[in-house]
């Protein structure tokens, strides 16, 4: 955007400040100045300052809006409203009639004005107004637009131009109803730049009765565009909703200088001021033009939210001056005096050094939290004299639970051969009560995910494709549940994969290749892993709930701690995924709860180390046949209940059933390993102790001995 520094100088007095200063003020002020331009116009020689505004800052697109920038970042006072210049009594009390008048409730915009405008005889614009143009880098055509463009640069609002005379001859009435509506069909429009449009029932139009004068913020039709010797117009004003001007925007592949700026979310602030501005500008050409309203529609006015801004937070966030020798912070007095030059209003209580902000329609798109007050005053005081060096650290900060658990748990799984990953949080499986993301940039990210195990399976066959067909991995993530707006939950899990495929160990002709990753195995390597973290873990079949496209249903268990909480799941993947994906069966994947496993961790007492005993140990094997319904579970409680602190280890050796035996039960061979700390274990102690589990077993599982 370029300012002509003798425009700006007509609204804040800026004779007496280098020009070098100005630039320096306005970049700190968040107002970045890319170039700077030396023209004469009129043989007046002018500087032209390129400005870039951020995006949120709407009220500043304008040279008024800079104006008033400048006006606040230099502590000088603004001349006279180029606003108020030449209103009349009957002006300002048509403003009253249109504020006070006409509500109405829609989301599409929140103002829309339009008057009829008679009696025009020259619709050529003033050489000062060409002048002003040439200064922003726009060419004078000297006629009506000169006025639309000079508006849209003085003030920042946009306004649009028809002729009437059309509009009432193909209408065959001197009266009709103007409004703002859905395209009710799907029609199409030729628009003043000579293209046609074909407008579907989302795009909003501007209609004289039921005649299509405009597409809504965008573009007039070509049909009612006014000419060189048109006489009367139709002047229409509105605020269109942001969002809505975006959408019809994209589906009708077209941007205009008009939707451009509605599209920065403008505020009515001074919509009216600009409006009635633009008509006393056609009236200096014109002196005996009528001006009429025609039509209003106005939201009702919202009540802005008063915001409290508490020194000790802003002390807290600007931190102390940097060009005083002292310990010196930005006074409540400072403070004060900045919001006045922003135009804030504002009550201050001075015990509890709080401040209750008002702020204007103007900014109220881009000062929403207190956050933002801050900023503002850390602006206006000039972000460089705050000081810039860090605070001295008076504590070291301590590695939290968590932390340290996932560094335990990393340590484990590193130790058993497996790789971190990373995947990321947004998937395209739509899963039982699954969230999507309202405006996602990509359809494969536009869920959040509510396991791991999609991702971790998507990274296996990538690595697939790369040729790394052995890996095992694990990853830390969050994953989400429910409905957002009532009961949503996110939980932190562990999850991870374990796969091998057949490979020859080297090139020999004779040479074995790897076996298959048994499912007995792959629990083997997880089991491993809960041992060096001190988990005792059940495992029990149990139901798939959300795993089921992703889990085998005959071989999965869900995993439980001694609480009986359940902490996550294992299993091979399906089968029939396997054969989707094209990989093999032979992979097996798990997820863990990583609130559950660092809370038992926590609990836990892991010694740094245990004496190792000197004595021998005594291995004693157990045979027997027993009901295959009994879990190995409750086998080994019945051991270890049965035996004595002697009993350091129960390892199951062998499952077996005959192929022709007639009986359901099956043969089972336990080791058992026995070892104390003070002594050597005599043959008779240990098989006392053997007799008394072999007791007990027949006794509590009916089992039948091997010998």
């Amino acid at each position: 955007m370029r300012i002509s520094l003798h425009w700006l100088n007509e609204l804040v007095n800026i004779t007496n400040i280098e020009l070098d200063s100005l630039i320096e003020k306005l970049t700190l002020g968040g107002f970045e100045v890319e170039d700077v331009l030396n023209l004469t116009i009129a043989n007046k020689k002018d500087t032209i300052l390129d400005i870039s505004a951020t995006a949120n800052r709407a009220d500043s697109l304008s040279v008024y809006g800079i104006g008033k920038e400048v006006s606040a970042l230099l502590n000088s006072q603004t001349h006279n409203s180029i606003y108020s210049t030449g209103l009349s009594l009957n002006e300002e009390s048509l403003k009253q009639i249109i504020l006070d008048n006409h509500k109405i409730k829609s989301n599409d915009y929140s103002i829309f004005v339009s008057f009829t405008v008679k009696n025009l005889t020259k619709l050529t614009s003033p050489k000062w107004l060409q002048n002003k143009l040439l200064t922003a880098g726009l060419t004078p055509l000297n006629n009506l637009l000169d006025y639309q463009n000079y508006i849209l640069l003085e003030t920042g609002y946009p306004f649009e131009f028809y002729d009437l005379q059309k509009i009432q001859a193909d209408l065959d009435s001197q009266n009709f109803e103007l409004k703002i509506d859905n395209n009710k069909e799907i029609t199409s429009l030729d628009a003043s730049n000579g293209n046609t449009y074909n407008l579907s029932n989302q795009v909003l139009t501007v209609k004289a009765d039921e005649k299509i004068i405009s597409i809504g913020g965008i573009i007039p039709s070509n049909q009612y565009k006014y000419e060189s010797s048109s006489s009367s117009l139709l002047i229409e004003g509105s605020i269109f909703n942001s969002k809505r001007i975006r959408q019809t925007s994209r589906l009708l592949g077209i941007r205009t200088e008009r939707s451009a700026r509605y599209e920065k979310d403008l505020t009515k602030g001074n919509f009216l001021e600009a409006y009635l501005r633009l008509l006393s500008l056609l009236k200096t050409q014109n002196e005996n033009i009528e001006c009429t309203l025609h039509t209003v529609a106005v939201q009702p006015a919202q009540l802005l939210p008063k915001i409290q801004l508490q020194y000790a937070t802003v002390i807290d966030i600007l931190g102390p001056n940097s060009k005083t020798s002292k310990f010196e912070f930005v006074t409540p007095n400072e403070i004060s005096t900045y919001l006045e030059r922003l135009d804030f209003n504002f009550s201050y209580q001075q015990k509890e050094l709080i401040w209750t902000v008002q702020v204007p329609e103007e900014r109220s798109t881009d000062i929403k939290r207190e956050i933002d007050l801050i900023e503002e005053i850390g602006r206006l005081h000039g972000f460089n004299n705050f000081t810039t060096s860090l605070p001295k650290v008076l504590e070291v900060g301590k590695r939290d639970i968590s932390y340290q658990t996932r560094q335990k748990l990393t340590s484990a799984f590193l130790a058993e051969g497996f790789t971190e990953l990373m995947q990321y949080s947004l998937v395209n499986q739509n899963l039982t009560e699954s969230i999507n993301i309202i405006n996602p940039l990509l359809a494969e990210c536009s869920i959040l995910r509510q396991s791991l195990l999609p991702g971790l399976l998507k990274t296996f066959v990538n690595n697939i494709k790369n040729s790394n067909t052995l890996i095992s991995g694990f990853e830390y993530g969050h994953i989400f549940k429910g409905d957002i707006s009532k009961t949503y939950q996110e939980t932190e899990y562990i999850g991870g994969i374990i796969s091998a495929t057949k490979i020859k160990q080297n090139w020999l002709p004779n040479s074995k290749t790897q076996e298959k990753l048994s499912w007995f195995d792959a629990k083997g390597q997880l089991q491993n892993i809960f041992n060096k973290l001190d988990l005792t873990v059940y495992w029990e079949a149990g139901d798939l709930t959300i795993y089921e496209d992703f889990l085998h249903p005959y071989k999965t268990a869900n995993l439980y701690l001694e609480d009986g909480q359940k902490v996550g799941v294992f299993g091979q993947v399906n089968p029939i995924k396997a054969s989707l994906l094209n990989i093999n069966s032979d992979v097996y994947l798990f997820e863990l709860d990583f609130e559950l496993v660092r809370n038992k961790i926590n609990s836990n007492k892991l010694c740094l180390y245990k004496t190792y005993s000197t004595y021998p140990k005594i291995v004693k094997d157990l045979s027997f046949f027993i009901d295959p319904n009994i879990s190995l579970k409750e086998i080994e409680t019945v051991v270890s209940q049965s035996s004595t602190q002697l009993l350091k280890n129960i390892e199951l050796l062998d499952v077996y059933k005959e192929t022709n035996s007639t009986s359901d039960q099956v043969s089972i061979c336990l080791q058992l390993t026995f070892q104390s700390d003070q002594k050597t274990l005599l043959t008779n102690e240990i098989e006392s102790i053997v007799n008394n589990i072999n007791k007990k077993l027949i006794k509590t599982f009916n089992v039948s001995l091997r010998t």
